[in-house]
């Protein structure tokens, strides 16, 4: 049993290391390929518009296309087949799938006041897409799986008592000590790489704090983020603050 612990151990962080790639100054665990990738997005793609209602509001499509184009070639990716929706929906929600599907809501827009603001909004959105953010958190998803399956082994062949309590422990650690913190540092990442995106596309960087403080006022959201895929909205326009003085030196 020790052997086959030890084997399985070895196994897992030889392929945790060799699945590791580096993006935006730091490293990040990738299983997918590019074109798996692709091909999410555009299945992605096609799932939402099948089930999803295109809006008909002409100048809010001119703007989303306009403001997304000039985005996009501030991004620079090449290989990116950028596609633009907005959808007819209340929801307060924009996103870009893998490769350059953008959406957005017609639910966020009563927040957007000028082209700056949607900037803010897509060059956010974009960042995700470009540092591969939904390919990384699939990615470890799949190694959460696997170590929850190994602790799961382990503690039944071990402590066969004690099972259902060490795997519900790791379930916990796993989703508020790891995913959540992942998911609000990935935010204030593509905060960051999205506020350097929309500065290079020619818009006003002091936008992008403006907006979250929209937010904040609107209560969509609480200052504590523990339990929250998202970081507060202090804590952005504070890192966004910081960033633009920086710059600005």
């Amino acid at each position: 049993m020790q052997y086959w612990f030890q084997t399985s151990l070895a196994a897992l962080l030889v392929f945790l290391l060799s699945a590791c790639t580096q993006t935006y100054g730091r490293s990040q665990l990738m299983l997918l390929t590019p074109e798996q990738e692709r091909q999410i997005g555009e299945s992605g793609r096609d799932e939402i518009l099948q089930q999803a209602t295109l809006s008909t509001n002409k100048k809010a499509i001119a703007q989303v296309t306009r403001v997304g184009q000039k985005i996009a070639k501030a991004a620079n990716q090449p290989d990116f087949e950028w596609e633009f929706y907005v959808i007819e929906d209340k929801s307060v929600n924009a996103f870009c799938l893998p490769t350059g599907k953008v959406f957005v809501y017609t639910g966020i827009l009563p927040f957007v006041s000028n082209d700056d603001d949607l900037a803010t909004i897509m060059g956010h959105e974009i960042a995700h897409a470009i540092l591969r953010h939904g390919a990384e958190r699939m990615s470890m998803a799949q190694v959460s799986d696997m170590g929850q399956q190994l602790t799961s082994t382990l503690a039944a062949n071990f402590a066969p008592d004690y099972a259902p309590l060490v795997s519900g422990v790791y379930s916990v650690v796993s989703q508020y000590g790891v995913m959540l913190p992942y998911g609000r540092d990935r935010e204030l990442e593509a905060d960051k790489a999205g506020l350097e995106i929309m500065i290079k596309a020619g818009y006003n960087p002091q936008a992008a704090p403006r907006f979250w403080q929209k937010m904040a006022a609107s209560n969509r959201s609480s200052d504590f983020d523990f339990f929250s895929t998202h970081p507060s909205d202090s804590k952005r326009i504070a890192q966004l603050q910081s960033l633009i003085k920086q710059k600005s030196r």
